[in-house]
């Protein structure tokens, strides 16, 4: 699998002449597989930028993690949606109130865009449970994850690689700290043992004693994660919008004297990723 990432920002797209190493664009993640298929992890800002890069594909699969905006605020100018030719498949996580395609429709209606999902040529809306489903050749486990509002974690296993991207997540929430006990862990079955863990990276420690409940990580917390999920390489990510990138060097040069075993790869604007 090689992936690239197009949108590494969290809550808001953020440019300007402080992020551009890091990047502006919010969450969208673009994972080709072996044979070529295309699979991409949310739709924030930076699915743009991926639609107009990427050649042509009779299929394309959109793995949501959850619906907040800056996870589904790119969805409608991603160009491949809007060709009939292409077939593309939108995965999310299943509501007790609404159907995906309804949810999506809230957003893609007036007066908040004028495009409607109805007018959309080639699209399929698929609820996800907490299962084990595939697309392609690739096995897809998807999980709950602590963050407010129904959102899923994803293990994506190709042959013997696997990526784990848990883009919005709060391991802690309740305790102050990660638990060291698998079974109270917060998607942990996802991440155990992955090649790459892709993970949020919202805050230092200060600020998350702030922002306890808001549904994101401190960078002493995902350092714990990553040690008991053994994960063997670790990407950051949903950087904070108010971080620049000379704060998030400092941020990843502390986060990087925590960690043990684990190498590290900061996330940032079109960084590629080979399994």
């Amino acid at each position: 699998m090689r992936l690239r990432f197009w949108g590494t920002r969290g809550s808001i797209a953020s440019a300007g002449a402080n992020t551009v190493r890091y990047g502006g664009d919010t969450s969208s993640i673009e994972l080709l597989t072996s044979d070529g298929n295309l699979v991409v992890l949310d739709a924030g800002s930076g699915i743009r930028q991926l639609g107009n890069h990427i050649g042509l594909h009779e299929r394309v699969d959109i793995l949501l993690s959850h619906l907040h905006m800056d996870h589904v605020q790119g969805l409608p100018f991603f160009r491949p949606l809007l060709n009939p030719e292409v077939e593309t498949h939108v995965w999310g996580p299943i509501s007790t109130t609404r159907d995906l395609r309804s949810r999506i429709s809230r957003y893609l209606s007036p007066p908040l865009f004028p495009v409607r999902v109805r007018d959309l040529p080639n699209v399929t809306f698929h609820d996800v449970t907490p299962s084990t489903f595939h697309i392609g050749q690739l096995e897809v486990q998807a999980d709950l994850i602590t963050h407010p509002g129904s959102t899923l974690g994803y293990r994506i296993t190709e042959g013997e690689k696997t990526v784990a991207y848990l883009s919005d997540h709060e391991p802690a929430l309740g305790t102050g700290s990660v638990p060291s006990d698998p079974q109270w862990t917060s998607g942990y079955t996802l991440a155990v043992g992955a090649d790459v863990l892709i993970h949020d990276a919202q805050y230092n420690d200060e600020e998350y004693a702030r922002r306890v409940g808001w549904g994101h990580t401190s960078i002493s917390q995902l350092a714990a994660y990553a040690a008991i999920t053994e994960a063997r390489r670790l990407v950051t990510f949903h950087h904070d919008p108010a971080h620049s990138d000379v704060q998030l060097d400092e941020l990843h040069t502390e986060l990087r004297s925590m960690l043990n075993g684990t190498s590290l790869e900061p996330g940032v604007a079109e960084l590629t990723i080979d399994t």
